[in-house]
């Protein structure tokens, strides 16, 4: 008879959740990090423009700012719908 002990049996899968169920968990926080990627950009964005000096600037600033409000409202919701999309 030899000392080792009996090796462990790998954690048995979850019965409950199906292979699509679990990559649809994957894919929503996939999105959900992309989302806040993106906030993270477009604040960044804004926080290098400051305060224009030039119509371009302006309009940089102008645009970042709606599509830090668009993502924003886009995480906002995938958070409560849960949607991926």
């Amino acid at each position: 008879m030899t000392d080792k002990a009996p090796a462990k049996a790998p954690p048995a899968p979850n019965m409950g959740e199906s292979p699509d169920a679990r990559e649809e968990i994957i894919q929503r926080r996939l999105v959900m990090i992309q989302l806040q990627s993106d906030l993270a950009y477009f604040q960044a964005r804004l926080g290098l423009i400051g305060e224009p000096k030039t119509t371009n600037q302006e309009a940089q600033r102008r645009t970042f700012k709606l599509l830090h409000q668009a993502v924003g409202q886009q995480m906002i919701k995938a958070r409560k719908t849960g949607a991926v999309k």
